[in-house]
């Protein structure tokens, strides 16, 4: 549906404005997700991490309340300009805040920890699940702010695998000899790998899906 949104935009400075602020919101989500999962998985000890992963959750939850401020007044003074482009908006800016929620929760699991993560025991039940989520972000970012329908497919595909996998990795892990609080703390991380996945492809599909079935890609799929 937004084939040719992204011209259309440029040469609207209101949503030319409110799509740099998406942009935003979507950069600082990754940086979240990345600076936790390098504490989480990786050990590494970034000085003020908590302070400075919700400082950027409320930057983030700034930009969000910005934005549909924004959409609010601007339809207020203009109701039958760019309706489409601003309900798309206040759809994913939804989604976006939710990446940085879901990043503040990962951070959390790093306090619940007994011991530090063994990377390579992660990898037996995880794979490399952490580093294709910061490859969607990437094609989300493409998929959305470039309107690339192709990047928005490959999203959607690659949605399907992780997902499926997340749920496998919890049905691993409870069947298997972790102890109480490494098997905990997989799920929970494997739940919320799930969770930052379908948000992101909510994002990207929002691209090539008409916008009653913004939030039900996977139905479509199912339907399709």
């Amino acid at each position: 549906m937004f084939k040719n949104l992204l011209s259309f935009w440029k040469g609207k400075d209101f949503l030319s404005q409110v799509l740099e602020e998406f942009k935003s919101m979507l950069d600082d989500s990754e940086l979240m997700f990345r600076s936790v999962c390098a504490r989480l998985l990786d050990g590494k000890d970034e000085p003020d991490l908590k302070q400075s992963i919700y400082d950027i959750d409320k930057k983030v939850n700034v930009l969000q309340k910005d934005i549909r401020k924004r959409i609010v007044e601007h339809l207020a003074l203009q109701p039958t300009v760019d309706v489409t482009a601003c309900l798309v908006l206040m759809s994913v800016v939804k989604d976006a805040e939710r990446l940085g929620d879901y990043a503040k929760n990962l951070f959390e699991i790093t306090e619940f920890l007994e011991k530090p993560i063994d990377r390579a025991l992660f990898s037996q039940y995880f794979d490399e699940v952490d580093k294709d989520i910061i490859s969607l972000f990437e094609q989300t970012r493409q998929a959305f702010i470039d309107t690339n329908v192709d990047m928005a497919a490959s999203a959607w595909s690659h949605e399907k695998t992780i997902a499926k996998g997340c749920d496998e990795i919890v049905a691993k892990v409870a069947q298997s000899g972790l102890s109480v609080n490494e098997a905990v703390c997989f799920a929970l991380i494997a739940r919320y790998f799930k969770r930052i996945v379908a948000h992101l492809v909510n994002i990207a599909t929002s691209v090539i899906l008409p916008l009653s079935d913004l939030d039900y890609f996977d139905e479509r799929r199912v339907d399709d």
